[in-house]
């Protein structure tokens, strides 16, 4: 069994896709994981499984949360290990951005490489990005509220889905992890 974190995206925002961590922690226990916290409102569990059940985690989630909520969900899930390689990986932290103003977009699937090459670097000036694998990295020095570079924007432009958090939720669920 090892630690992974799930990161639902579009939760219990603006009073929409209302769900409470209680009942979403059962549906983590309920699908066979172990281990189950979640960190704030917005939809992040650290849970326990092995390799094989942690894959099948989103699709068993996004199901369970259709079915019992009404409502469609992506889920995006990360080893413990790799949230740390994650961490350790942000180029804008190691040139010595304000931690405030970053943020990772986790995506669903690594993009092609073509696709990632095409997305636009002046899209929202001052703001910066840099695709690393399946996690975007992201400057927002006016804030994220005020960025171009936004899910649907990503998620056009690569053919993936992408969630996105800010750097404090990002260390602390590393923290959650172990």
């Amino acid at each position: 069994m090892e630690l992974h974190v799930a990161l639902l995206r579009g939760i219990n925002l603006a009073g929409k896709n209302r769900l409470r961590m209680k009942d979403l922690a059962a549906l983590f226990t309920d699908a066979g994981c172990g281990s189950v916290a979640t960190y704030i409102q917005s939809g992040n569990v650290v849970f326990a499984a092995s390799p094989v059940l942690a894959r099948r985690i989103p699709a068993l989630i996004e199901k369970a949360i259709s079915n019992d909520f009404g409502f469609r969900v992506p889920v995006v899930t990360r080893t413990g290990r790799e949230l740390r390689r994650i961490v350790r990986g942000n180029p804008f932290l190691k040139a010595g951005a304000d931690a405030e103003t970053l943020h990772v977009a986790f995506l669903a699937g690594t993009p092609a490489a073509a696709r990632a090459k095409a997305l636009d670097p002046d899209r929202s000036p001052p703001d910066a990005f840099s695709v690393r694998g399946r996690e975007i990295y992201l400057h927002c020095p006016n804030g994220f509220a005020r960025t171009k570079l936004t899910n649907a924007y990503f998620d056009s432009k690569l053919g993936t889905t992408s969630t996105v958090r800010n750097w404090r939720t990002v260390e602390t669920l590393l923290e959650l992890t172990g």
